[in-house]
């Protein structure tokens, strides 16, 4: 009895002998991938090209999806950075973060702190106090973070909601030195989840920590 690899490596080798022998195709029989009956090989490949365009399919409505959504972030990501630009004091832009991030990105919970900065006179929440071990956590922080908890209970910044927030994004403002944090939350729990992407995270938190910059004396 031949190898079954043996066969399948002669054909490998001899595609000719399909174009000598056409009706071999249409004779062989082998069993339907969704079915009890048996189909002809060159029905069997249709069927295959069917499922893998199907898959392509599939695949291209995920990316035209995803590109979406991305284009759609990037547009807020712009408007915030006009926003922004167009604030003539410290107070201003400290209302466009909360506006922007609340209504047009849509997170339910934002709080901001700001402790290294000119501007602590002014009489607005984002000056509350913030306890050193906080501060000093926050400053090790690298890049925005997100996940289920807050380093050093920062959840506690919303007062009696912290108990009903599930996850955080915690973008640690600064420049050669950290000078604050801004804290969205959720009470859904993969709103923002530790392996999210921070691509426009990012982007966020280097708008807002250059603006902050250039108005902390206004």
């Amino acid at each position: 009895m031949l190898d079954a690899e043996i066969v399948a490596s002669w054909l490998k080798d001899n595609p000719e002998f399909f174009v000598l022998h056409g009706a071999v195709l249409n004779e062989i029989q082998i069993p339907h991938p969704h079915g009890n009956h048996t189909v002809s090989l060159s029905e069997r490949q249709l069927l295959t090209l069917r499922n893998k365009n199907r898959t392509l399919e599939q695949r291209l409505s995920e990316l035209i999806g995803y590109a979406e959504t991305n284009d759609n972030i990037s547009g807020k990501v712009h408007q915030l950075a006009v926003r922004l630009l167009v604030q003539r004091t410290l107070k201003g832009v400290l209302d466009t973060i909360q506006h922007q991030m609340l209504h047009h990105f849509g997170v339910p919970h934002v709080t901001l702190r700001l402790w290294g900065i000119q501007g602590d006179t002014l009489e607005h929440p984002a000056f509350q106090p913030v306890a050193q071990i906080q501060k000093e956590a926050i400053a090790h922080v690298e890049t925005p973070r997100c996940g289920h908890h807050t380093p050093v209970q920062c959840d506690q910044w919303f007062g009696e909601l912290a108990p009903s927030l599930k996850s955080f994004a915690l973008l640690p403002l600064r420049d050669s030195e950290t000078f604050g944090a801004l804290l969205l939350a959720s009470p859904d729990e993969n709103r923002f989840y530790p392996d999210m992407g921070i691509f426009y995270l990012q982007r966020i938190t280097d708008l807002i920590s250059t603006a902050l910059r250039a108005h902390e004396q206004s």
